[in-house]
């Protein structure tokens, strides 16, 4: 009869009554378990799979969680998270009210640092083992798991730094894979690649130059010698570095073969591995299809146009410029304030440098934003992908601070396209060199609303006219101001309402300059004004509005939706639109009652 350690292992203590040579079986248990589990309910997939012995072994040796283990990003702690007190509800992982993907203090105790954005780990651990020094605590053991990607980025270097210079008990573990979401980049990469092939720089170290004590790289496969390497590390004081060498996807053969399309497959086989694909015939196209053919158009027209992108090509799509015009696309790995800056300096030499940023990832690169490209005033073209909620990926990954973080900042133009129409003209607009000033386009993730928007409209390009508001929809009582593509749950709410000669819609896609001269129509026409955004209500579009209404004296009655002031959890699009009031159902029941 089959045994099934992993239904006997509720925590890590569990865990440890094995014998060693069981640890090979759990590890196929738990791989198993994740593949079933994520299958059904989506999810990040290669990540953990490539990662569970590692996970094993590090329960196993080390006494979690008085022992602190900190993950970066994160994509890779199913294991971690099934093997710490999870196993039964990690069914629920990702959906609202249940679990987050992600590594999260308030979910357990195992769970030392919340994560969702890289290259935290280093800097974390070392932060809690000076403390645990001051503390007079020196037994006490701090991990932090690093990709190779992740290790790239300009704040794992900051930490790295810093540890050198200490005797802090900290462990840094790389988790050598070459690949983040896509496959890994840059001179660093290169650089690992010849330490595992036994090239020179394993005797010209750069880790051991920084006062680490380092070993490897070793299989992060095998047991035995991941086990005996870490029961002699945990002996060893101050600064060490472990580096290992891993398969994204391991275990499964499509996963292992495909890894960029199994970080996360959406639902799958499990048994086969096959991937359930979804018809995209008479579908729209995704925003993000949209940017990545249209500058590639514009590119091929234009000599001047440059892509950058920090790790996310495939993710943004700019991988369709790079495939083709390689010389002047960029991924420069997970490194936001470098991709900004880099595209400051090229703009300042004349060229029309889009720089594509997830919306959550450019809050990494904000002072870059003010210092170095808005204070010269030089025209980059800001791309904000995923803005606004993004779903399942929850706090860490939700787009919605954008309007309010560069709102207050001179020089800079903001703009939210309501479909793919206007995200395509004003990505054709932006590079007419009339602009003058750097401008943001923000624009959500997943599918927009026009069927045939390529066959009817790509290539087909109209200049903007910049700070214009437009029309949508004339009214008689209550006039509706919405900002980017959630101005199209208004239009359909609209077409719903009994009362729809009653509303008036106004897409304000330029949240900054606002049209002023609109306003003023608006807010003389109408008492009732309601605003909407797919951002946070404080600071955002709504506020801009109010600001008008102060400054100009009107005593309307306004009414803004938008993200409350709380971090919003995860959940799908929809589910978190309802949470907010944003929805379709909501507006209707809105719009019906008028403003309240």
């Amino acid at each position: 009869m089959k045994s099934n350690l992993l239904s006997n292992i509720y925590n890590p203590a569990d865990l440890r009554l094995l014998k060693e040579e069981q640890l090979t079986e759990v590890a196929q248990e738990l791989r198993q378990f994740i593949i079933d589990v994520v299958s059904v309910k989506e999810g990040h997939l290669g990540a953990s799979l490539g990662v569970i012995e590692l996970t094993i072994a590090l329960h196993y040796v080390f006494n979690t969680p008085e022992d602190l283990l900190v993950w970066d990003v994160g994509h890779q702690a199913y294991g971690h998270k099934i093997l710490t007190e999870r196993r039964e509800i990690f069914h629920t992982n990702r959906q609202i009210g249940g679990i987050s993907g992600f590594p999260k203090r308030a979910e357990s105790v195992y769970d030392t640092f919340g994560v969702g954005h890289s290259s935290t780990s280093i800097s974390a651990a070392l932060g809690m083992a000076i403390a645990s020094k001051l503390k007079g605590d020196f037994d006490k053991q701090h991990i932090a798991v690093i990709g190779d990607a992740s290790i790239a980025s300009g704040m794992a270097f900051e930490g790295l730094n810093h540890a050198g210079v200490t005797d802090a008990n900290i462990l840094v573990i790389l988790n050598d894979n070459a690949i983040g979401i896509d496959p890994s980049v840059g001179a660093l990469k290169k650089y690992l690649t010849a330490v595992k092939n036994g090239k020179n720089p394993k005797q010209n170290n750069i880790i051991k130059s920084l006062n680490f004590d380092y070993s490897g790289p070793i299989d992060g496969h095998d047991f035995p010698t991941l086990i005996k390497e870490l029961n002699r590390l945990k002996k060893i004081k101050g600064p060490k570095f472990l580096h290992i060498v891993t398969t994204k996807g391991k275990g499964l053969q499509q996963a292992e073969e495909n890894q960029v399309k199994y970080h996360a497959p959406g639902k799958f086989d499990a048994s086969t591995g096959e991937i359930h694909l979804k018809s995209e015939e008479n579908l729209p196209p995704k925003y993000q299809d949209v940017f990545g053919l249209t500058i590639l158009d514009l590119a091929k027209k234009n000599a001047k146009i440059i892509g950058i992108t920090p790790a996310m090509p495939s993710g943004s799509s700019l991988k369709f410029m790079m495939d083709e015009l390689p010389e002047r696309a960029f991924d420069v790995g997970i490194a936001e304030q470098h991709a900004v800056t880099l595209a400051a300096g090229m703009a300042t030499q004349g060229m029309v440098v889009y720089c594509n940023i997830y919306s959550t990832f450019l809050q990494r690169a904000y002072d870059q934003v003010i210092h170095d490209v808005a204070l010269q005033n030089l025209p980059v073209i800001f791309c904000l992908d995923r803005a606004g909620l993004v779903g399942e990926d929850g706090a860490t990954h939700h787009g919605v601070f954008d309007i309010a973080y560069l709102r207050s900042i001179p020089n800079m133009i903001i703009y939210a396209p309501i479909n793919e129409i206007a995200l395509q003209n004003i990505l054709y607009t932006a590079q007419l060199g009339l602009l003058n000033h750097p401008i943001t386009i923000r624009y959500p993730r997943g599918r927009g609303v026009l069927q045939n928007w390529e066959v009817e409209n790509f290539g087909h390009y109209e200049k903007i006219n910049i700070g214009e508001g437009n029309c949508l929809k004339n009214g008689t009582k209550t006039a509706i101001l919405s900002t980017g593509a959630i101005g199209n749950n208004v239009i359909e709410a609209i077409n719903q309402c009994s009362n729809s000669d009653d509303l008036a819609h106004y897409d304000f896609s330029f949240i900054k300059p606002l049209d002023i001269n609109l306003l003023n129509t608006i807010f003389s026409t109408f008492e009732n004004i309601i605003t909407i955004e797919d951002g946070v209500k404080k600071g955002g579009f709504g506020s801009a509005v109010l600001e008008f209404t102060a400054t100009n004296n009107f005593k309307n009655d306004v009414k803004i939706l938008g993200i409350p002031d709380e971090f919003i959890e995860h959940g799908s699009v929809l589910q978190l639109q309802q949470l907010c009031e944003i929805d379709v159902k909501s507006l209707i029941n809105l719009f019906s009652n008028g403003v309240k």
